[in-house]
């Protein structure tokens, strides 16, 4: 699949921009806060829907606009399709596929998976479990789509619930009514942890085999899938599990006015030679670890859907070797790559490839001739 062109208006600070990509390796340089990243938010906007950088879509139009638009035209080996999103200060954003409108995140396919790598993706590894679970429901949902919407829906149950236990800390009559959201969050949650088992059994399988490659064998990497659930045979198995912990567990609930058990608890651990990398990996090790795990997820999507996601390097051969970089251009040279860069020296492992290379400056886009 690729990103064959993209339009912008007033999109961040890109007031009215298209650009024709190439279907392998596209290079932007310019200065810091000129629009690389912004272009690459854009490109991830056309495949999830909503940015990799802001929960809120007001922040991404043009702070002298009130509407925001994205359009490009997804290539794959079946068809294409164009995607637009408008953006709105006062509505809600529009969302439409070959001129169709969607309802909602739960109906989008844009066919497009992308793969994003940033400097501060260490905080993967530096930072608490909230960003691992992240990475976890964002790879999984490029993957299988229904993903995103049990997250979705498991998330809006728990706040119910959480709000119901505060509320049984007054009134202990309203207990009986936390029974509706034990059987739903069960149900939700027992999909989501087993899906989250099977994605990092197979990434742990791909992490190993890279890091080995990345690190000439000297380091052996073990990735680890932590759940307060157990992992049992069949999803019914720890569907009912789930449950009868939620009960046992209900006067320390109440207690707390909070959910203890469930998945959004959930963990990643890594080992580098039996050592938890978190606490013990120095800033090299974190780095190759961050490097294994977006390119195993790459490795992910090729294998469910035959067909290499679209990568995103945010200014991220800056921070690696030359070695690494080699590495890096000779594994994205069968993709499509969008990579940024301030300093053209950072990129030379590059040469010898197919490529264009563009120049941004103040949200303008040049192409080099």
């Amino acid at each position: 699949m690729n990103v064959k062109n993209i339009r912008l208006i007033n999109f961040r600070n890109y007031h009215n921009i298209s650009v024709e990509f190439n279907k392998n390796i596209n290079i932007f340089i310019g200065k810091n806060a000129q629009g690389k990243t912004n272009l690459l938010e854009a490109i991830h906007m056309c495949s999830a829907g909503k940015s990799f950088r802001s929960n809120r879509d007001k922040e991404i139009i043009n702070f002298e606009k009130d509407e925001a638009y994205i359009g490009t035209d997804v290539e794959t080996k079946i068809y294409d399709k164009f995607v637009e999103l408008k953006l709105n200060r006062e509505k809600s954003k529009i969302i439409r596929i070959n001129k169709i409108e969607i309802k909602n995140l739960k109906e989008l396919d844009t066919s497009l998976s992308v793969v994003v790598f940033r400097p501060d993706d260490l905080k993967l590894v530096k930072d608490g479990p909230n960003e691992r679970r992240s990475f976890l429901d964002q790879g999984i949902s490029q993957i299988k789509p229904v993903y995103n919407y049990n997250i979705n829906r498991y998330n809006k149950i728990l706040f119910q619930r959480n709000n119901l236990l505060k509320s049984c800390r007054l009134n202990r009559k309203q207990i009986s009514l936390l029974d509706v959201f034990d059987v739903q969050i069960s149900k939700i949650g027992a999909s989501i942890v087993l899906e989250r088992h099977k994605f990092i059994d197979e990434l742990s399988k791909n992490c190993k085999a890279i890091h080995n490659k990345l690190t000439s064998n000297k380091e052996d990497l073990i990735v680890k899938y932590h759940s307060n659930i157990p992992i049992l045979k069949t999803k019914d198995e720890i569907e009912k599990q789930y449950y009868s912990m939620l009960k046992n567990n209900l006067n320390l609930d109440i207690e707390n006015g909070t959910s203890q058990i469930g998945p959004h608890r959930d963990d990643i651990l890594f080992y580098i030679n039996g050592k938890e990398v978190k606490t013990f990996g120095s800033q090299g090790q974190q780095r190759t670890l961050v490097l294994t795990l977006k390119l195993s997820e790459v490795d992910l999507i090729k294998k469910e859907k035959d067909s290499y996601p679209v990568v995103l390097l945010d200014d991220v051969f800056s921070e690696l070797d030359d070695e690494r970089r080699k590495y890096l251009t000779k594994y994205f040279n069968e993709m499509q790559v969008f990579i940024t860069a301030t300093d053209a020296a950072d990129i030379k492992s590059i040469e010898n490839y197919n490529k264009s290379i563009y120049y941004i400056e103040n949200g303008k886009i040049y192409k080099r001739s």
